[in-house]
């Protein structure tokens, strides 16, 4: 069982690395590897895609590294191996992003990725910190995971989904911020799952068992 997280330039990786590779040897998840190969991600059993920085540089960053949007499409699209993606790699699986200008999304989950704007002004953007999860839907990534639970933040946009069913959780930052979707075999979590102590390794050692 291989799990791929895509490097493509896009945010620092080592602590995903260390996170993935501590809770899959927790729970005979396989191997791990951070990798850059189109070839490794293509035939891989599970794939994550990180990603921090702007929507647009990061969509041009993953089109532009050899194969490796082909590749993720195959693996994920056309073979259905379970994917996580992770802040800006979550927001990549949007429609469009409306960071800076219009730019296409790999339009996995319907929506759009649109500039948070909370009720309340004294609520800074972006929002970083701890926020705690408000469970909508069920889903086995989330066994253990309750409302109430923390996952820790950094960004300034957020997915705003088109079909509700397919926003898992979401936080109050003076207003609905969507934290996780999903639909099929596929997840994003807009926390960081690695920085979010026993919650997020939770969810890393439930991804890397779970068999849609």
């Amino acid at each position: 069982m291989l799990t791929a997280i895509i490097d493509y330039e896009s945010g620092n990786l080592h602590s995903a690395e260390k996170a993935f590779q501590r809770m899959a040897r927790e729970v005979d998840g396989g191997t791990v590897v951070v990798t850059a190969d189109a070839d490794v991600v293509a035939k891989a059993d599970r794939v994550v895609l990180p990603g921090d920085g702007a929507f647009p540089a990061c969509a041009a960053a993953l089109r532009g590294h050899s194969g490796l949007f082909d590749a993720l499409v195959e693996a994920v699209d056309r073979r259905g191996q379970p994917f996580l993606g992770i802040c800006v790699g979550m927001q990549l699986m949007a429609s469009w992003g409306r960071e800076y200008q219009d730019t296409p999304g790999l339009d996995w989950i319907g929506g759009e990725v649109v500039k948070i704007e909370p009720s309340d002004p004294a609520m800074k953007v972006p929002h970083m910190g701890w926020n705690d999860l408000v469970i909508d839907h069920p889903h086995p990534v989330l066994d253990g995971i309750a409302s109430g639970d923390h996952a820790y933040f950094v960004h300034s946009y957020h997915f705003r989904v088109d079909d509700p069913a397919q926003r898992l959780a979401h936080v109050d930052y003076a207003g609905d911020v969507t934290a996780i979707i999903g639909r099929d075999a596929m997840l994003g979590m807009q926390f960081h799952p690695e920085k979010s102590q026993s919650a997020g390794l939770r969810m890393i050692g439930n991804f890397l068992t779970w068999k849609p």
